[in-house]
């Protein structure tokens, strides 16, 4: 049984280290909010919803460890706004660092010391919930007794979140109820979260999985191997638009061709109320040598010119449905997205 992505016990921060899989599941224990920022930036955790935990539990440390006297609200915020420097895209990050700052405007810092931590805790244990109640939402979308092969991209497993995952949610949720024929994981350039992670993840609980090249995508549905694609996202604009991980809009547009449904699996954290489009998400531009080595290792000439964005957005009209923990949404996006919001 997979460990959870992220611990909270005794005022103490726990991370699997996601840089070390396949090759070792380590637990770290993340001491201070530098290091947490460390953690987020290099990717020992990520995953939108566990960035957000991560990120609440950052300033949870730093609330323990700063002296009473050099406590202001001032700094407090300071402090958060250090932490969203360390991934730009990631709506989760921002959500949970406004959600500390929410709770702790009316607070003195001896009851912020204690009372903090059942904060954080809740949270986590409220990503667990919605994730569930995800993957419920998505296997509901298939008729009971038909099998199916999914598709999916990057990882949005339970390494993605603090347990269970958003479109491993779904996958889960299928499996659970014996109507998972295969997972097709895409290997996922640059970093392999697909091939790395996701597929081991899988393989923990003996999900069965394929792991295929991202360029193979367009040959196996041409063949008719993919029944439908759940992905993740990093954000959500109000229309509909989703950034998730790079080669996502790629996957919606051969999808849209063969006419397969391409389902997005997030909670409503994840939606960003603040951007009307897709046009708006920033998106983070990483170091080079992610294209350029594997493992340490150099593979392309060296010299040669790289671009690495980490993400890209996918269109709404590409998009079949965005399932959240509260329903499934599609049609007009923009009407429904307000919906969720009110509901």
């Amino acid at each position: 049984m997979l460990a959870k992505t992220i611990e909270i016990k005794d005022k103490r921060v726990f991370l699997i280290d996601q840089t070390l899989i396949p090759y070792e599941e380590k637990i770290v224990e993340i001491k201070s909010m530098d290091e947490m920022y460390f953690a987020i930036k290099n990717m020992v955790v990520r995953g939108a919803p566990a960035i957000g935990v991560a990120a609440a539990a950052g300033m949870a440390l730093f609330i323990r460890d700063i002296e009473d006297k050099k406590f202001t609200h001032e700094a407090l915020r300071k402090a958060g706004t250090y932490l969203k420097q360390a991934r730009p895209t990631a709506v989760n990050l921002f959500w949970a660092v406004d959600k500390v700052l929410d709770y702790s405007s009316a607070k003195k810092i001896e009851e912020l010391k204690e009372s903090i931590w059942y904060f954080v805790y809740d949270m986590a244990e409220e990503d667990i919930a919605i994730n569930k109640a995800i993957g419920r939402n998505g296997a509901d979308l298939i008729p009971v007794g038909k099998k199916v092969n999914v598709q999916t991209h990057c990882n949005a497993g339970s390494l993605a979140t603090v347990y269970w995952g958003t479109a491993l949610g779904v996958i889960r949720e299928l499996h659970n109820r014996n109507q998972l024929n295969m997972v097709y994981a895409d290997e996922t350039r640059p970093r392999l979260q697909g091939g790395k992670i996701t597929a081991w993840e899988l393989l923990q609980d003996r999900i069965p999985v394929t792991v295929l090249s991202d360029n193979m995508a367009a040959y196996m549905m041409g063949k008719g191997h993919i029944d439908m694609i759940v992905v993740g996202a990093d954000r959500i604009a109000t229309n509909g638009d989703v950034a998730n991980k790079i080669g996502t809009y790629g996957l919606a547009i051969m999808a849209k061709y063969h006419s397969i449904p391409f389902y997005v699996a997030a909670p409503v954290s994840t939606i960003d109320f603040s951007i009307s489009s897709g046009k708006e998400i920033a998106i983070e531009e990483r170091n080079a040598e992610e294209v350029t080595h594997i493992n340490g290792k150099r593979v392309l000439p060296e010299g040669v010119s790289i671009v690495n964005p980490s993400f890209d957005v996918t269109p709404a009209e590409l998009i079949t449905g965005i399932i959240t923990e509260k329903k499934v949404v599609s049609g007009n996006y923009r009407v429904e997205i307000k919906n969720l919001k009110l509901a």
